[in-house]
């Protein structure tokens, strides 16, 4: 069994590194957590958070904390552009006793998780060097100062700097999709999350509460333009359904193009990569949060019943590995069925939509 006072490091205050340091705390350890960001960064728009996603909040018993926060989401519609019915999923029949869906703003999610990792982060932290040593890693901080820890977390995303520092990956690959985010309030009322469908574009919309919408859209592109509102408007005014009244209303759009990282190792001596640091996909299937909220579950445990740090990464990785290569699979498939012309991609969904959107989902259903 690992001793307690094991020197460990989170690199990374997002959702990744918070849940990470949460896991690692509940085994028994007392991680520190450092983020290049200032304390005062906010974390924007909403969140959607699948099933499984809520089963691993509530192996890092935070699910009741969050649970005042966003809105149970039951069942999700898809659209055609001029807002006819293409399909439905039952989420709540696909996923069972796993856990509900939720939308919900990030910012809530991010208080409950750093309340849930000890609360204590040193911000404006940036790591400039990592070596890794004979068992340990020394690394250098951007105001010169250094330490040596036993174990290092790399949870600081898609650009990840203890990804590049350790020598495990280089930089994320675009995947040619330019991703629109906003919240609004004000706009029509919904019940359910629904999607309408274009030509290599989408608008997702779902409630989150008090009043409020979540907005994810995203279309094929490689540059984001310089005014996103005025972009949205252009691609999604023609659309049907809801979006003509959310377009009314909305006022704000964070926009970002998106990207993947797929890497042939998580681990170099004591480092370790979880999160979007490892195994990053396009937000399609929405399973980022949910991906590194079971991997923070999954080195939790393998720390807590190792004998060593080299066993604990090891069946960390070979534990999760499969799981994230068949998200990156699914998000790839249905990233690919939107480049299929409406004309036969919009009967087919009639037909079999039902079943194609929750098939990307199943496999998430069991235990991990």
């Amino acid at each position: 069994m690992l001793r307690s006072t094991l020197r460990v490091l989170v690199v990374g205050a997002g959702i990744a590194g918070l849940a990470a340091a949460r896991a690692l705390r509940l085994a028994g350890f007392r991680p520190e957590v450092v983020d290049k960001l200032p304390a005062s960064t906010v974390a924007g728009a909403g969140i959607y958070l699948p099933g499984n996603a809520a089963r691993a909040l509530r192996e890092l018993d935070l699910d009741a904390p969050v649970r005042p926060y966003g809105e149970v989401v039951g069942r999700q519609h898809f659209l055609d552009t001029r807002g006819r019915a293409l399909c439905d999923v039952d989420l709540e029949g696909l996923w069972g006793d796993v856990g509900e869906c939720r939308a919900l703003p990030r910012a809530d999610l991010h208080r409950v998780m750093l309340s849930g990792a000890g609360g204590a982060v040193r911000h404006e932290t940036a790591l400039t060097r990592l070596e890794v040593l004979d068992g340990t890693a020394k690394v250098e901080f951007g105001d010169g100062s250094t330490a040596e820890y036993d174990l290092v977390v790399g949870a600081d995303g898609r650009r990840s700097s203890v990804r590049a520092l350790s020598g495990l990956g280089g930089a994320a690959v675009p995947v040619g999709q330019v991703v629109y985010r906003s919240v609004v309030t004000g706009g029509p009322r919904l019940a359910d999350w629904t999607a309408v469908l274009g030509r290599r574009a989408a608008f997702v919309v779902m409630p989150m509460g008090s009043g409020r919408l979540f907005c994810y859209a995203d279309e094929a592109g490689t540059t984001a333009p310089e005014d996103a509102l005025a972009r949205v408007h252009e691609i999604f005014g023609g659309f049907g359904g809801p979006v003509p009244d959310v377009l009314e209303a909305i006022e704000k759009v964070q926009v970002a193009v998106t990207d993947e990282v797929e890497i042939g190792a998580w681990s170099r001596g004591p480092v370790v990569l979880v999160g979007d640091a490892a195994h990053a996909t396009s937000p399609t299937l929405a399973q980022g949060a949910a991906m590194a909220l079971e991997d923070a579950v999954v080195l939790g445990a393998a720390l807590r019943k190792a004998g060593t740090v080299a066993e604990a990464l090891t069946e960390y990785e070979s534990r999760r590995r499969p799981r994230t290569r068949w998200v990156l699979d699914r998000t790839r498939d249905r990233d690919k069925l939107r480049d299929v012309a409406p004309a036969l991609r919009d009967p087919l969904l009639r037909r079999r939509g039902r079943r194609i959107f929750a098939d990307h989902y199943r496999a998430l259903v069991e235990p991990y």
